[in-house]
Order: C-alpha cells, then structure tokens, then sequence
C-alpha cells in the first residue's frame, strides 16, 4: 500500500469529519409517501434524529427502540419538535424492505422509512451500524453522532434535545398574553421564585415536570392578570433538572430549572 495511497485515505477521512459538523440537507418524500425537508425542519426549530441500520443487523432495532421512547415522551411536551428517519446504509435497499424494517420493529411512532442512505452514511463519517446521528438548530448542526451506540447515549441525546427545544421555546410563543416570564433563583436549593405578567385576563396553569417531561406537581392553576409572583418550595424534589412549565389559554412555554440543595 503506497504513502500516497494512505494519504488519500486520511484526507477523504478528514473531510468526511469536518463535513460532518453540519447537516446535509435531504428531502422529497419518504417511503410513505410523506413530504420531507430536512433545513425546513431544523430551520423551524426541530430536533431530527438519523438512524442508519444495515439489513438483518440484529444490534440495530434496540438503539432505534431506546431512541424512541425517549423522543416520544419529549414529543408529549414539544409536540412534533422531534422527528426521525431510518435510513438503510447503503443504496440496493427499497422502501419496500425500509418499511418492514421500522413497521417489524415497532419504530413507527418517531421514524419515518427512507431508501438510499449511502451518500448520507458516508457524509457522516458512519461506517459502524448502527450510526446515530443528532441534529439541531438554524445553524444545522450535527449535535450528536456515534458509530458504538451505548445504554450512556440516549441520556446525552436527550438533554442535547431538551436544552435546544428550551433555548427555542421561549416567551416568545406567548408574547401575546404575556409580557415578560422569569425565575429567581436558578439553580434553586429549597425556593424559587416565578415571576410572570400577564396582559390580559387569562387562564394561567404553571407546573413542574421532571426531565421526561412527567409532570411532577401544579403550582397555580386558576385565571389570573397583570403580574403574579409565585414562590414554590424545592425542598422535597431531588437534585437535578427540571422544567417549570407555563401555560396560557393554552398555549405554552418552558424554562429549565436546575435543583441542588
């Protein structure tokens, strides 16, 4: 094998990583017949998760599975805010058998079946299957991808997605009823106080729901206007991060809270 030769690989190597830190766009339809854009997505502010699997790899379908339970209970409180597409690693495999695969193994609830995924596989550097990738932001960038998914990787995913669907999710979604929406302090050992003013006479429900998005308890649920000031005790949550989350005639918004008393 030539220096030259080697050289070639490292270079392809080094381009494929640098390439890697930002999406490549796709789009069209998927194996369903479903509209997809993949900018559209991230430019709306959502996170878009990638799954490359090989055909009758058996270490595929549990990675895919752990993902999808920890979207969907994301998805329970950013409805629609996290998608994903499962793409076969290489260009011989047809939607046919891409729709079996994520029908067979129970993946329907978050991933879309697409076909021809080497271009994409490659672009990410993914040669190991399963190759997960994570992706964010106006910027489209590449959040989080492995080629060796572990048990470890779902947790990493999932505060990635949760800290950007929070940084996106802000008072601006309620800027008609609301007029500025804060807490004091952050992190928080045994208060915090939730500071919100209203513009207008609204019915105002503001609760405390664990990272899963599994509402722990309601602090104020009734009509209020103009400014209210809540003060809630910490005192018997455990240490670690959590979302106070306002809702106002119905619609919604969150901010992270971290407790460590």
């Amino acid at each position: 094998m030539t220096k030259s030769f080697l050289l070639s690989i490292a270079l392809m190597f080094v381009i494929t990583i640098s390439k890697a830190q930002t999406a490549m766009q796709f789009s069209g339809v998927d194996c369903n017949s479903n509209p997809v854009d993949l900018f559209a997505d991230l430019d709306a502010g959502k996170a878009v998760i990638l799954h490359f699997y090989m055909p009758s790899c058996g270490s595929c379908p549990p990675p895919a599975q752990k993902i999808q339970a920890m979207a969907n209970k994301i998805n329970a409180m950013y409805p629609g805010m996290v998608k994903g597409y499962a793409f076969p690693f290489q260009n011989s495999t047809t939607c046919t058998y891409s729709s079996s695969w994520v029908s067979s193994n129970s993946l329907s609830t978050l991933y879309a079946p697409m076909d021809s995924g080497a271009t994409q596989v490659a672009y990410y550097g993914g040669f190991g299957m399963p190759t997960v990738v994570l992706l964010g932001g106006t910027d489209h960038r590449v959040m989080f991808s492995t080629q060796s998914f572990s048990t470890s990787d779902t947790t990493i995913m999932r505060d990635s997605i949760l800290n950007l669907l929070n940084g996106s999710t802000g008072i601006e979604g309620l800027t008609n009823t609301v007029s500025s929406f804060s807490m004091f302090p952050n992190p928080a050992t045994d208060n915090v106080s939730i500071n919100l003013d209203l513009k207008e006479t609204s019915n105002l429900l503001i609760s405390v729901t664990d990272i899963t998005g599994k509402q722990v308890t309601i602090i104020l649920e009734e009509k209020q206007n103009g400014n209210v000031t809540k003060q809630f005790s910490t005192a018997l949550l455990p240490n670690g991060n959590y979302f106070i989350r306002v809702q106002v005639n119905g619609n919604t918004t969150t901010q992270k809270l971290t407790i460590n008393h």
